[in-house]
């Protein structure tokens, strides 16, 4: 084992500033992430600053919008009867993925800050640029199966693995933090998570010591009509092979709004906005939704063993939305 420090942060500045200090430093939470991949030798802090005391753990609502800090553990979260009726969405996207061990003691932030499931990533012994820059990517001429088919670059085709990400893509999410310096950002969600390009090891727009503080979700018109669908190797405890978050808001059976996001299939929580405009004004049944569903995957690319991703994806879509808009109300 690699020695480290061990920090708990006193205060959210305190924290932040912490990890800003130490250019291999690192936030722990939950530690369901940082503390599996530092056993495998993926990730090795000098510094592990704990903020899972910090007061980062309440969940507030009123009228307009549900304020969630970042280390309101995900149990806590897809158990919450408001967020349930009102952003339904984010309960079946986190009931789908973790088992109950991992959602009592995983947080928010770290489920939307994970990091890539890819077999090469997690090996020390493959050539991985989002490991370690510069080395390559295995992925590109290995078992590329569980890799990603829309925004993959030369140097990364690494999927991401979040399905509450994937959830929030669809709900105007707002990411509030605390950066090293004292100062604090207010971030849209989308383009929160980086396309890999030539720089795959950044993953967000965070800069080093930047921490998360909550989300927020607006109380959108169609968010109360929102699913998650997910289809996966096994019934559980699995991550995505293809996944859709869908909203929807229809009156008198033409689609006033859509939203709809794809997991398990890109480089980052895809939102699919093409689709969403294509479905705007249109009537809401199979072959309006199979038509999104198409646009929504038009830009995919299959490598060697997962073409099979997309056309699976477009029944994803095609099958959430009509399920979705059968739904009574």
């Amino acid at each position: 084992m690699r020695p480290f420090a061990y920090v708990e942060g006193v205060t959210v500045a305190d924290a932040a500033a912490a990890v800003h200090a130490a250019p291999t430093a690192m936030f722990l939470a939950g530690g369901t992430t940082v503390v599996d991949l530092m056993k495998l030798g993926v990730l090795a802090p000098a510094t592990l600053v704990d903020v899972h005391r910090l007061p980062l753990g309440d969940i507030e609502l009123d009228d307009r919008r549900a304020r969630i800090g970042a280390c309101v553990r995900n149990a806590q979260l897809a158990e919450h009867p408001d967020i349930r009726a009102r952003w339904p969405v984010v309960g079946e996207a986190l009931l789908s993925g973790m088992s109950p061990q991992l959602r009592n003691m995983s947080t928010v932030a770290g489920n939307v800050l994970q990091r890539t499931r890819c077999p090469y990533y997690r090996d020390p012994h493959s050539a991985c640029n989002k490991r370690e820059p510069g080395t390559g990517c295995a992925a590109r001429t290995g078992w590329d199966r569980d890799a990603a088919v829309l925004g993959t670059s030369p140097h990364c085709i690494a999927v991401f693995p979040s399905d509450l990400a994937t959830a929030l893509a669809i709900l105007d999410t707002i990411i509030y933090t605390r950066r090293g310096d004292g100062g604090a950002r207010r971030l849209p969600f989308d383009g929160f998570h980086r396309l890999p390009g030539r720089s795959p090891e950044r993953e967000t727009i965070l800069d080093h010591g930047e921490l998360v503080t909550h989300f927020e979700l607006p109380d959108l018109a169609l968010s109360r009509r929102s699913h998650y669908l997910k289809v996966r190797d096994r019934a559980s405890y699995e991550f995505a092979l293809a996944s859709a978050a869908v909203a929807l808001d229809v009156e008198r059976g033409l689609v006033r709004d859509a939203r709809i996001a794809l997991g398990g299939v890109a480089t980052r929580p895809w939102r699919c906005f093409t689709a969403e405009q294509a479905l705007r004004g249109r009537p809401a049944e199979p072959a309006t939704f199979r038509a999104a569903a198409d646009l929504a995957l038009a830009g995919a690319v299959a490598g060697a063993h997962n073409g099979f991703k997309i056309e699976l994806a477009r029944h994803v879509v095609a099958r959430a939305l009509t399920e979705l808009a059968a739904r009574p109300g």
